[in-house]
C-alpha cells in the first residue's frame, strides 16, 4: 500500500486504520519510533482521501530553527523582519484544500504550539507581520517519535494542543514486533538496490537471515534499508558475515519458549540504560507479550492449540489475548 510493505497482523491492523480514516478530514496523530515509516503512512492517508488532487505539504518541525519555522508555517509579509524582502506564502496556505504533514511535532516550541492551537481551532492563519488573517481548509496529519502524553505530563507539550491533534491516533509498530516482515523488506530492498545499481540481486544465506531476524532494529525500516543498500554495494553476489556490523553479529538476544521454540527477547539492558529519559513500562511489557505470542504462533504455523501449549496458557486465554491485541492473521 503506497510503498508500505508488511503482512504481519500489526501491519494488517494499520492498513485497516489507514483506510478507515482516509475518507474523513479528521486530524491524525501518528506516533512511532524513528524509521518506522510515519511519512509513508501520512502519504497513504492523503492519497486515499478526497483531498488527493490537492497538495500534500510536508514540514519537518524538528529540522527548521524556531525563528524560521513560524514563517515557514504561516508565511510573512514584506518587511516583517530583517531580511523579509518579499511576502512569502506559508505552508498552511500552500496546503489549502489538501493535507499538511507536520513531522516531529513533538519538537515544536511552546510559542508555536500556541499559534498551532489557534489554527486548528479557528481554521485561520496569520502571517508574520500581517494585520489580517487568512482562512484555510487544511487537513493536518502530525507525527512524532516522542510519547506526547509523557511530554504533556512533564509540561513540555501543551495538553490542549495534544487533544486537538490526537483526534485519530495511529501507532506504528516497530520492526522488531513485525515478525517475518523483516524478510519481506529485505527482499524488497535487495531488488530495489540491484535495479538502481544495475547489478544482479544479491543472495543472503539462511544463517545471515537468522541474524537479521534476531536483531532488534532500533533504527527500524530506515536502518534495514540503509544496511541492505550498503551490502548491495559491497557484495560480489552474496552477503558475507564479515560485511555485517558487529551489533548484528552479536545478535538481539535469543530466548526459548516451552517446547524449544525460539523467540527474540528484547535487550533489557538497552531499556534500563534509557531509564534516565524514562520508559513507558506498560508499553514495553505489552510489546514483549506481543512478541512472545507472535513467535509462538509463527513457530506452530498459527496452530493456536500448539501455541498455547508452548506458552503454557489455556487456549481460551491465548485466543482472548490475540483478539484484544488485534494480532489475528489476515488471510490473503
Amino acid at each position: 500500500m503506497y510503498g508500505i510493505i508488511g503482512k504481519s497482523p500489526s501491519m494488517q491492523k494499520l492498513y485497516r486504520m489507514i483506510q478507515r480514516v482516509a475518507s474523513t478530514s479528521s486530524t491524525v496523530l501518528i506516533q512511532g519510533e524513528s524509521g518506522t515509516g510515519k511519512e509513508l503512512i501520512a502519504r497513504a492517508i492523503h492519497e486515499l482521501s478526497p483531498r488527493r488532487d490537492h497538495p500534500l505539504i510536508p514540514v519537518n518541525c524538528g529540522a527548521i530553527p524556531e525563528d524560521l519555522l513560524e514563517s515557514e508555517l504561516f508565511g510573512h509579509v514584506r518587511g516583517a523582519f530583517t531580511g523579509a524582502a518579499h511576502t512569502r506564502t506559508g505552508r498552511f496556505e500552500l496546503a489549502n484544500n489538501g493535507t499538511l504533514f507536520l513531522d516531529e511535532i513533538g519538537d515544536m516550541s511552546p510559542k508555536l504550539q500556541v499559534k498551532m492551537l489557534r489554527v486548528l481551532q479557528e481554521k485561520v492563519v496569520e502571517p508574520v507581520g500581517a494585520v489580517k488573517t487568512t482562512k484555510v481548509d487544511v487537513r493536518v496529519i502530525a507525527a512524532t517519535h516522542k510519547n506526547l502524553e509523557k511530554e504533556v505530563a512533564e509540561n513540555r507539550f501543551r495538553e490542549d494542543l495534544f487533544y486537538r491533534l490526537n483526534v485519530v491516533p495511529i501507532h506504528v509498530p516497530p520492526l522488531r514486533e513485525r515478525g517475518n516482515d523483516v524478510l519481506l523488506l529485505i527482499d524488497h530492498f535487495l531488488n530495489q538496490f540491484a535495479d538502481h545499481q544495475e547489478k544482479k540481486t544479491v543472495s543472503i544465506s539462511q544463517e545471515i537471515l537468522d541474524l537479521f531476524m534476531a536483531y532488534r532494529w532500533p533504527g527500524n525500516v530506515r536502518e534495514l534499508e540503509n544496511l541492505i543498500e550498503r551490502l548491495t554495494v559491497l557484495s560480489d553476489g552474496e552477503v558475507h558475515k564479515e560485511d555485517l556490523p558487529t551489533k548484528i553479529l552479536d545478535g538481539g538476544g535469543d530466548g526459548v519458549l516451552a517446547g524449544g521454540a525460539s523467540v527474540t527477547v528484547p535487550e533489557f539492558s538497552n531499556i534500563i540504560g534509557n531509564l534516565g529519559e524514562g520508559v513507558d513500562f506498560n508499553h514495553e511489557v505489552d510489546s514483549f507479550e506481543n512478541q512472545l505470542i507472535l513467535s509462538a504462533l509463527e513457530s506452530t504455523g498459527w496452530n493456536k492449540n500448539k501455541a498455547a501449549q508452548l506458552l503454557n496458557l489455556n487456549r481460551t486465554t491465548l485466543v482472548e489475548k490475540i483478539k484484544k491485541k488485534g494480532l489475528e492473521r489476515t488471510e490473503e
